[in-house]
């Protein structure tokens, strides 16, 4: 099996996606303006209608095209939808003029049009919406923190929740920057993505997990390329199949659900490139900043023992037998070097 090394590439990676979402983010909230907010989180009308003659959803969104609407079907029955007109805030009588106008427009294209009920939803409710949105989003977060800390580390735990971070904050600005309407599809599409980009990693941290504990000539840089390779195939198979599926519904649905499909095609590419490229340099960064510690308390260490020895030759030779850090982790590294240090001390005690 051909090992690839993915790590060396990791600066050039980690500056990419900061700029790329950076980039993103500017061109949103700047240019664009914000973003481009569905009828889900604006306050509007809510109609079902009943239109025996309409053959399906996209009839009625063709009809009622001026209106910007967005269209579902209700019950089992057919010819039942509930179609749901964003409130201009420039019309006067909205709720009264409208729900008038979209009975005469149904009725004069399919002849027979009835309205079963409407609602009228506020901007606060569209604003708990919104706000309820970010809350779930935080806390399916912070389980999945917790969740990952219990099963591997706090550095396997942090280094996953970068990469969600990364995936969720790329695919917001993508998102924003291309003006796709962000509903509660959006919503469902970013916590599918959340879900899938943490499969992957899981898998290639519980490859690391394993390789650390049995291949004992690597170092922990080596071991986690290692672990990318073997699992690669699995990764981008995963990944490919699923794409077959997502494009396909991209490509032959209409409406809300092909920007759900956009969305998803988008998190699945950038998912996948996070599990590798963003996960595992951040879980190495994490090792080597361990490993740099441990080495510093170990010089610490040496250096104390060699000063209360006495003499030069005995230093001398405190330095030729200093403990020399296997190439594990920085726990392993630090374990030997307080059996070194322990075994050492009773030496001088026994020569005292």
């Amino acid at each position: 099996m051909k090992v690839f090394n993915v790590t060396r590439y990791r600066v050039f990676t980690l500056i990419s996606s900061v700029v790329l979402i950076l980039i993103f983010w500017a061109y949103t909230m700047i240019i664009a303006g914000g973003f481009n907010f569905g009828i889900d989180f604006q306050a509007g009308l809510n109609i079902t209608v009943d239109v025996p003659a309409a053959s399906d959803e996209q009839a009625i969104r063709d009809v009622l095209v001026d209106y910007s609407p967005q269209v579902q079907t209700a019950g089992d029955e057919g010819g039942r939808f509930i179609v749901r007109i964003a409130d201009d805030s420039k019309m006067d009588n909205f709720q009264q003029v409208t729900s008038r106008g979209i009975s005469e427009t149904l009725k004069a294209k399919f002849g027979s049009a009835k309205v079963i009920s409407e609602e009228y939803i506020g901007s606060s409710f569209a604003s708990n919406l919104a706000t309820q949105t970010i809350w779930v989003t935080l806390i399916a977060l912070g389980l999945i923190l917790l969740y990952v800390w219990v099963r591997f580390k706090l550095n396997y735990a942090v280094s996953a929740i970068a990469a969600v971070f990364h995936d969720v904050l790329f695919l917001l600005g993508f998102i924003g920057a291309f003006q796709l309407e962000f509903s509660t599809a959006t919503i469902a599409a970013l916590l599918t993505i959340i879900g899938y980009s943490l499969n992957d990693t899981i898998v290639i941290f519980d490859r690391v997990r394993e390789n650390s504990r049995i291949v004992k000539d690597k170092s922990f840089r080596e071991i986690i390329n290692l672990s990318i390779s073997q699992s690669l195939s699995r990764t981008l198979i995963t990944s490919f199949t699923t794409l077959l599926a997502v494009v396909a519904i991209l490509v032959l649905a209409s409406g809300t659900i092909r920007t759900f499909a956009l969305s998803l095609v988008v998190g699945i590419v950038v998912g996948t490139y996070s599990s590798i490229f963003i996960a595992s340099p951040i879980l190495l960064a994490w090792h080597d900043r361990d490993l740099r510690k441990t080495h510093k308390a170990v010089t610490g260490l040496a250096h104390s023992v060699s000063s209360g020895s006495g003499s030069a030759a005995s230093s001398s030779k405190s330095q030729a037998n200093a403990p020399v850090p296997v190439k594990q982790t920085a726990d392993e590294i630090a374990d030997a070097t307080v059996k070194r240090a322990r075994i050492k001390a009773r030496k001088k005690k026994k020569k005292k």
